[in-house]
């Protein structure tokens, strides 16, 4: 399954990546308007940590043996059988934040949504067949791949 990767030697820290993702799960899909006038406003599925002089952009990476899922008891996240995708279903989320605590990659952050506070995370872009994050990246300091 492909997921994407950071390549931390080409990573600038620019947040190009950042403001893709919340362009892409924004309603009128424009950052300006994304960043001004939507409420509540969408907010990133990917972070960019960054010590100089290291940077690097970090989201879900849909892990095999995915620790999310089995920390998570209601089902708010599950595995897509068929694309094997870890998807995450934020109307049945009740922020207990078992997701949060389990996932290594530290990749699974907290909203309100509808006044209610819920997790998100990456959903590799599902509309689109590279990801926003990886299309806008300058550097290619992110890759789409499968390394199976």
């Amino acid at each position: 399954m492909k997921v994407v990767y950071p390549r931390e030697q080409w990573c600038v820290a620019c947040n190009l990546c950042e403001v893709a993702c919340i362009t892409e799960h924004s309603k009128t899909k424009d950052p300006l308007k994304a960043y001004l006038t939507e409420k509540p406003r969408p907010i990133s599925r990917t972070r960019v940590e960054y010590k100089p002089p290291l940077a690097v952009s970090i989201m879900c990476r849909h892990c095999e043996e995915a620790e999310c899922v089995e920390a998570c008891k209601n089902g708010t996240l599950t595995r897509n059988e068929i694309t094997g995708r870890i998807e995450l279903n934020q109307d049945k989320c009740l922020g207990c934040w078992m997701c949060v605590m389990a996932c290594p990659y530290g990749v699974i952050s907290q909203f309100t949504k509808d006044d209610r506070p819920v997790a998100n995370k990456c959903d590799l872009c599902p509309n689109r067949e590279i990801p926003a994050c990886v299309a806008v990246c300058p550097n290619r300091a992110l890759v789409f791949e499968d390394r199976g």
